[in-house]
């Protein structure tokens, strides 16, 4: 679990210079109406690292028999008005939650990873699948940011791009 952590932590110096210096119009393009701009992945990132991961990690470590506390990442998005927020204070409030997490998790030294809880839909889950798909989620977002940039590039770009290669 030590290597996960490890990489929970490297991944934060990953997002944060994805997402640093970036202009207004371009965290708040979107690659399609219906796709989420940076601004609104930055927002998920936020909810996600506390709502869901850090939370659902906690709650198989520490409180297994209590019912989960149901989320919404999709419905977030509209809920909350993710749209409204700052995008430079949003990135900053991240990497601190993100920063809340790994020095929690570096506390856990004795956890039982295989402890689990009982999700409603898709039954019982340990820690450890919790933690592994925290790590796997970032990985997501990074290609998904990766894949924003290059987009927003491509389009506001005066010259082809074909030469760096297939995208």
């Amino acid at each position: 679990m030590n290597n996960i952590i490890s990489q929970l932590e490297n991944n934060k110096y990953v997002f944060e210079n994805l997402l640093k210096d970036i202009a207004e119009a371009q965290y708040l393009w979107r690659p399609a109406p219906d796709k989420w701009c940076l601004l609104e992945i930055v927002c998920h990132l936020v909810d996600e690292e506390i709502y869901d991961f850090r939370a659902r990690v906690k709650h198989a470590l520490e409180d297994s028999d209590k019912t989960m506390v149901p989320i919404n990442p999709v419905g977030w998005v509209t809920e909350k008005n993710y749209i409204s927020k700052n995008f430079v204070q949003t990135l900053h409030n991240f990497i601190e939650e993100r920063n809340k997490s790994i020095s929690w998790l570096k506390t856990l030294k004795q956890s039982n990873w295989e402890s689990t809880l009982q999700h409603p839909d898709l039954g019982t889950m340990p820690a450890k699948l919790f933690l592994n798909n925290w790590l796997a989620h970032d990985y997501l977002h990074f290609r998904q940011i990766v894949r924003y940039k290059y987009e927003y590039f491509k389009q506001n770009s005066d010259t082809e791009l074909s030469y760096a290669g297939n995208w």
